[in-house]
């Protein structure tokens, strides 16, 4: 069979017809497996060249390919989802051509050079989308990044983890902050009775100050009902609960609003306690809660990586790619997916001229986030599945970081800090302290740059402290001001000064934002978990036989949009292909979350309950 391929389908400019000739067409060469070779290193740490290269030129010179007989795939979509498909794939003797609308790999996980920033034979500073934060309970995407080799690295990319081993709730108007270890419980308890859990749970809500000691048994209790209830009252009721209203939140303390509802939410979810589903806050809470004590883990519940995304990880990996025979085309974007018998005959793609090209191909494997792909899910594909419909009312939202640069190092914590009272819902990790290897002012930038105080905005419709309007309302420039005063507001609120306008040399926001103006835009935004949305997630097979989804919307038991879902959707994706196309190779693993075997029982009987319409065992409202 032959590779996927581009014919001419029209274009305004009138070009003639390309054609995709096979893989390295002006992507750059194939390479070996590189696990000594020092030299591939550089070329990914500089990711210039291999991650940012302009589209493939459709007419460079074919080459031999050993794959020419095996199957074909395209897979559309070069972020986490994209590159987990293309590695499973290619490992398993597919011919894989990845086609990525912009022009650059890795999606929002990757980071990316800050323009003109690079002085001296220094690289750019790095920038990013949002920080990296790979919990310990996150299983699929750390067996990946094992099978990325790095060089002096035995376990691939893996080894570049690090893990925090703190974490800080910074309080504003005098009140004092606090400052927890975040790691793995020294003896967490070997049976866990529902005695053992809410001892646990309660000792670790202790450490919030200013809580009283009948809210912290309240909270403890209602985890208690989540860690035993079954299923079906996890999809068919606590899905239709918003968090805040399981809580009883309401109708307590502010502390127990803030620090439990919506801090912690805030801080280890990355989502609205006041809108998002029981069922997507409490299933995250409960992997945190085993990772803290050693069940079912694969490290610390806080990790982050040893030096910019790009170079830990993802140039790595896109060399790996290469090395297996995978081609990448970018600047393509897709269009369309047409139907012809039954099937994906053929997919649309144009690039940044608006030239339209034909990409045809046994198999194709949609891995764009969800709001991109629906747009190419036209009536006739959506006729023959209608979960591709339910998929528009999923939603997504503003969620994005911005990177403020320092002249001095400033390791705030060795761990994430959760700004809790800003009103744009602040948090912030400082990078520098975690890049051993790395030395900032040598490395990056004009050589007066010595840290990265990385922020991620969650909300993105309040109105801020210093210009009273919404982030969305603020120019770029008015998003620095504003962030910059909220973080000061906090850690320079009790006396001490961590931050100081001195130190502040430049800051970077992701060019992908473009808020202020009459239309504020946001290309790269976040999946959303308002009550009843799991209702509406897709499964990774489709009734189209030879149409595949993955991405962080498609359903998996992690249920949180997370590069981890993203990971798993595209294992189970693959598998789904596998099936399809009959192939007898190994299936994907595909290792779910955690569940303590001793609650297993008590899970049972909470089915036999739910049927009967009684509540939990263990609630009492």
């Amino acid at each position: 069979m032959a590779r996927p391929t581009d014919t001419s389908t029209g274009t305004s400019t009138g070009t003639a017809p390309t054609t995709d000739h096979g893989p390295g067409g002006g992507s750059g060469t194939t390479r070996r497996r590189f696990a000594g070779g020092l030299a591939a290193v550089v070329t990914t740490a500089a990711t210039a060249a291999t991650l940012t290269t302009a589209t493939d030129t459709a007419h460079a010179a074919p080459r031999p390919d050993r794959r020419a007989a095996a199957p074909t795939v395209a897979v559309l979509g070069g972020g986490v989802a994209g590159l987990t498909a293309a590695h499973e794939l290619a490992e398993r003797g597919f011919d894989v051509t990845v086609y990525e609308r912009k022009t650059a790999l890795g999606g929002k996980a990757r980071s990316m050079d800050v323009p003109g920033s690079a002085r001296g034979g220094r690289r750019p500073l790095p920038g990013e989308h949002g920080f990296r934060f790979i919990p310990g309970f996150y299983r699929n995407l750390p067996d990946t990044l094992r099978r990325i080799p790095f060089p002096g690295n035995s376990n691939g990319c893996h080894d570049n983890l690090v893990a925090s081993t703190e974490v800080m709730l910074a309080r504003t108007g005098g009140r004092e902050d606090i400052r927890l270890p975040f790691r793995s419980i020294g003896q967490p308890p070997p049976v866990l009775t529902p005695e053992a859990f809410l001892r646990t749970v309660t000792a670790l809500a202790e450490t919030f100050q200013g809580l009283p000691a009948h809210e912290v048994a309240h909270f403890a209790g209602r985890l208690l009902v989540w860690f035993t209830s079954c299923e079906q009252r996890r999809n068919g009721s606590w899905e239709r609960v918003p968090w805040f209203d399981y809580l009883g939140a309401a109708g307590r303390s502010e502390n127990y609003r803030q620090l439990l509802a919506i801090g912690i939410t805030r801080n280890i979810i990355a989502t609205k306690a006041e809108v998002a589903s029981t069922r997507t806050v409490a299933t995250c809470i409960e992997a945190f809660l085993y990772n803290a004590m050693g069940r079912g883990a694969d490290g610390e519940p806080d990790r982050v990586l040893n030096a910019p995304t790009n170079e830990a990880w993802i140039g790595p990996w896109v060399t790996h790619l290469r090395s297996l025979g995978v081609t990448f085309r970018l600047g393509c974007a897709v269009r369309d997916l047409r139907l012809a018998g039954g099937r994906v005959a053929e997919a649309v793609v144009e690039d940044a001229s608006g030239a339209r090209r034909s990409v045809t191909a046994d198999h194709f494997v949609s891995a764009m986030p969800v709001e991109h792909a629906r747009t190419t899910w036209n009536a006739g594909l959506r006729a023959a599945d209608p979960q591709l419909a339910a998929c528009d009312r999923l939603r997504t939202d503003w969620m994005t970081g911005i990177q403020f640069y320092l002249t001095e190092p400033t390791p705030i914590i060795h761990g994430h800090v959760n700004h809790i009272d800003t009103p744009w819902s602040l948090t912030s990790v400082s990078q520098a302290q975690y890049w051993r290897g790395r030395d900032f002012r040598t490395d990056y930038g004009d050589g007066s740059v010595a840290d990265c105080l990385s922020v991620d905005v969650s909300e993105w419709d309040r109105p801020g402290i210093l210009y009273g309007k919404t982030a969305k309302q603020c120019t770029p420039e008015e998003v620095a001001r504003e962030v910059w005063a909220q973080l000061k507001s906090g850690l320079n609120d009790t006396g001490r000064t961590v931050l100081r306008d001195s130190v502040l040399h430049s800051w970077f926001l992701d060019p992908a934002v473009s808020p202020g103006g009459p239309r504020p835009e946001n290309d790269e935004q976040l999946l959303i978990h308002p009550v009843g949305t799991w209702y509406h997630r897709p499964t990774a097979r489709t009734a189209v036989p030879n149409l595949f989804l993955c991405g962080d919307y498609v359903a998996c038991d992690i249920d949180l949009a997370t590069m981890e879902g993203a990971n798993a959707t595209a294992r189970e994706a693959v598998n789904a292909l596998l099936d399809a196309a009959g192939s007898g190779a190994e299936r994907c693993t595909v290792t779910p979350l955690y569940r303590a075997p001793e609650l297993e029982a008590l899970k049972r009987q909470d089915a036999w309950r739910y049927r009967l319409g009684l509540r939990n065992a263990f609630d009492a409202g």
